[in-house]
């Protein structure tokens, strides 16, 4: 999911290879469609049977996150004609680990009180999969089915959105600075070789999710096109930016009607992604492409109201706190089955927003603003490769140490047993 500040979410300049400082105009509209796919997740995940699609909130999110980071990236290459790798990694240390750690330490902490103990190494393994955001990869290994409804989930299952996100990252920006400078800075070279890697991804999507769906779902290759889709439209910015208000504010209000009717269309029984992905991914790379020529009458007039915009500043905590309290906490409330109907999940998710308003006021932000940091990208990385080193410590600790597993006494001896009551025929 996407992981910008709403000071990050801007447009890059119209034309040519210089931006002038402090020109891009702020996108609200993308706050807004956060809300939006934020929401449709949360309430999925509650049980809201009106949106068993809600699932789509995800790859919703994949298209923000490759618009808002390619935006960044193209505007440093217009800018300065060159790429610190560096200082995007650090900038993504500061944004993502602070709040994840803290998510990983406490979740963490509930699966060894409340859940099952026999399954704790087992969520030890997945702390440490979420902490180096490889945990994608644990979950497609094991077959998990992240929509299952009858064996209770992993309280990290949701992490693996991130690490598929962060495993793009790895590969993006090196990949970007190299067909900038092979391209001379023409963006139409570069927008050809990424949708030709797009429609490789989608392929593989399609194939995948007939034969292996767990590696579908959950594959960095197979989720890798959303993303593309995002960063496509965001190389496009300069001509997007010239559309006419009659054709710009019709494709972002037909992005959103396409995101709603995946939502409210699919459900459990959808394969997915797989080519069923291009409804919703396509809704909100048209959402962003009408966007950057916004007009009064476009979505952006729904997605940029202040209530928008605050939820969607607060979507990256919703979603890191709402699935672990979905979890662990009907089990640690004495809920028989361990599951929460509706109502209770609804509190729990109106619980988790409330943790990630704190979470933002209290940790994000603190850390993220912190003059320590300002211009000193080293110490960032070095933050960041603390916050993991300490989770995967937590994580190695509760492997090897795992909690004593409570057992009956010995089993009775059945002669005894017979030869002790003072009837022994009864």
């Amino acid at each position: 999911m996407p992981s910008t500040t709403p000071a990050e979410v801007r447009t890059i300049p119209a034309g040519g290879r210089t931006a002038p400082p402090g020109g891009h105009s702020l996108r609200l509209d993308i706050q807004g469609l956060r809300a939006v796919a934020v929401t449709l997740v949360v309430l999925s995940h509650a049980g809201v049977a009106q949106v068993s699609g809600g699932y789509v909130g995800v790859d919703v999110f994949f298209v923000i996150s490759g618009f808002l980071i390619t935006s960044l990236l193209v505007r440093e290459l217009a800018t300065t004609g060159r790429l610190s790798v560096r200082t995007f990694y650090a900038r993504r240390a500061l944004r993502l680990l602070p709040a994840s750690s803290l998510v990983i330490v406490v979740t963490l902490a509930g699966s060894w009180l409340f859940l099952s103990k026999a399954r704790l190494a087992e969520y030890a393994g997945d702390t440490l999969g979420s902490a180096l955001y490889a945990v994608n990869f644990r979950l497609a290994a094991a077959g998990t089915d992240y929509l299952a409804q009858n064996s209770p989930p992993s309280p990290f299952q949701h992490f693996w959105s991130l690490a598929v996100e962060e495993q793009f990252y790895l590969v993006w920006p090196l990949l970007l600075l190299l067909s900038w400078r092979a391209a001379r800075g023409r963006r139409r070279p570069i927008a050809l070789v990424l949708g030709a890697l797009c429609l490789g991804s989608f392929v593989v999507s399609v194939l995948v999710t007939n034969s292996s769906a767990p590696w579908a779902y959950f594959g960095s290759p197979t989720r890798g096109w959303e993303l593309g889709a995002g960063a496509l439209p965001a190389l496009a910015t300069a001509r997007l930016e010239r559309l006419p208000a009659a054709l710009a504010a019709p494709l972002t209000w037909l992005g959103l009607a396409c995101v709603a009717l995946a939502a409210v269309w699919y459900d459990d029984e959808t394969p997915f992604p797989g080519y069923h992905a291009l409804l919703p991914v396509l809704g909100a790379a048209l959402v962003l492409a009408g966007g950057c020529a916004p007009a009064s009458h476009g979505a952006g007039w729904l997605l940029g109201r202040r209530p928008m915009v605050w939820l969607g500043g607060l979507s990256y905590g919703w979603y890191l706190w709402h699935w672990p309290l979905l979890v662990v906490a009907p089990v640690a409330l004495g809920l028989t089955d361990g599951t929460a109907g509706v109502p209770l999940a609804l509190g729990l998710c109106a619980v988790a927003l409330g943790l990630a308003w704190l979470t933002l006021r209290l940790v994000e932000n603190p850390v993220r603003f912190h003059r320590a940091f300002r211009g000193r990208p080293n110490r960032a990385l070095v933050l960041g490769v603390g916050l993991s080193a300490g989770a995967t410590v937590l994580a190695l600790t509760a492997a090897a140490v795992p909690p004593t597993l409570q057992v009956g006494g010995p089993a009775p001896v059945q002669a005894q047993e017979q030869a002790g009551p003072p009837d022994p025929p009864a």
